[in-house]
């Protein structure tokens, strides 16, 4: 039985899930598919189940930014390195680039959360889910927040007309599913 809040993600200590399946996959990315397949029923169905996606456009810059952490490959030609990336099989799998589609569909390939925020409004989203469950509201503060290439300052200005295609092309599922443009 699982009892308590508990995480598997921490930016700066190790923090294990008491489901040693889940805890074997090394960091706080779960799938809908993997959380359900090795949590009770009656957790499964009782608990909330909420998840926060982001603009696939934003999102594959701040995960590119972050993976090399101002690595000079990137610095120096960010756009450049994305669209090798992209095109690299073994990146597409890693979780941080996955369509997050894939990452809320369950068994039957359908999204069943109780909640689904957004990123570019997750202030509100958060607020949303506390007053649905009788909570008082928190205010985030912003941590983790990935450095901007001086000239960059929105994810638009990293892409080309060919990095677009691309991310666009391997975000279809995202782009269709949570309605995010460019």
């Amino acid at each position: 039985m699982v009892t308590g809040d508990w995480e598997q993600q921490s930016l700066h200590r190790k923090v294990a899930l008491p489901i040693p399946p889940l805890a074997e996959i090394g960091h706080g990315h779960i799938t809908v598919k993997q959380a359900k397949q090795y949590l009770p029923d009656d957790i499964w169905t009782n608990y909330q189940k909420i998840a926060f996606v982001r603009n696939p456009y934003d999102r594959f810059v701040s995960a590119c930014a972050f993976m090399t952490r101002g690595a000079p490959e990137f610095a120096d030609h960010p756009t450049a390195w994305m669209k090798v990336a992209i095109a690299r099989e073994q990146f597409r799998q890693r979780v941080l680039i996955k369509p997050q589609y894939e990452l809320l569909v369950d068994q039957d390939d359908e999204i069943r959360l109780d909640h689904l925020g957004r990123y570019e409004s997750l202030q509100e989203s958060l607020d949303g889910v506390f007053t649905s469950l009788g909570l008082e509201a928190v205010s985030l503060k912003q941590r983790n927040a990935s450095k901007r290439q001086a000239g960059k300052q929105t994810y638009q200005s990293y892409y080309d007309e060919e990095l677009g295609d691309l991310v666009r092309r391997f975000y279809a599922a995202d782009l269709k599913h949570f309605d995010y443009q460019f």
